[in-house]
């Protein structure tokens, strides 16, 4: 009788300990399952912060587009509604004889016409003598005329004045002229419809002279 009750209270022990290693298992499992959920919120949390800030500025504002300033405008050109300097590319440039009987001076004028989108042109522009003694540049004479614009096919001349060949000799023969118009840095080659030479001279300055821009003609845009 003795025994059998020892093996009872043995089953029964044995029946308890497996009953609690059960339960213990289950108490692991949610914990570890509950931990990985709290860790896994909390990870997309921070991650989606960091995206909702990306491509905006300090203040949470977009930063302004290429090419614009913080207001938001566009090229200063467009603003300003001034014309842009003439250039040599966009102007059919001419010379002739403009010399008057009885004057001492012999006199070229210089036409640009303006085949382009409007232009201003002002001062003086650069003249260049080939001569068979080398390149003689013209100085300026008179004051350089305020700013002129130029209209898209009108045109403005200037002259330029030298000495007349009077003294019997074969002089300083003229072989070219050359224009560069103002605030350009882009020459233009022409025949010069001059007199065919200078006289000489003792070299003590050029005896050419370039005048403003609309000194010849009309005196401005035609």
């Amino acid at each position: 009788m003795r025994v059998r009750k020892l093996t009872t209270f043995a089953a029964l022990a044995v029946a308890a300990s497996l009953s609690l290693t059960a339960c213990n298992g289950d108490d692991v499992a949610s914990g570890d399952s509950s931990s990985a959920s709290s860790a896994s919120s909390g990870g997309g949390s921070d991650q989606g912060g960091s995206n909702d800030t990306a491509g905006k500025d300090s203040g949470g504002e977009k930063p302004a587009p290429a090419g614009k300033d913080s207001a938001g405008s566009g090229s200063d050109s467009g603003q300003s509604g001034k014309a842009a300097k003439c250039r040599t590319d966009d102007l059919d440039i001419t010379a002739s004889d403009s010399t008057i009987d009885g004057d001492t001076d012999g006199s070229v004028a210089v036409t640009f016409k303006n085949g382009g989108a409007d232009c201003a042109l002002s001062g003086f522009a650069g003249v260049d003598l080939k001569t068979s003694e080398g390149d003689l540049s013209a100085t300026r004479a008179g004051q350089g005329a305020s700013p002129t614009t130029l209209n898209s096919g009108e045109s403005v001349s200037f002259s330029i004045s030298y000495p007349v060949n009077d003294s019997g000799g074969s002089g300083v023969k003229i072989t070219g002229l050359v224009v560069t118009p103002p605030g350009e840095t882009k020459p233009f080659s022409l025949e010069w419809p001059g007199a065919a030479t200078l006289p000489v001279t003792d070299g003590s300055g050029s005896p050419v002279k370039v005048h403003p821009i609309g000194s010849a003609g009309q005196g401005g845009a035609q």
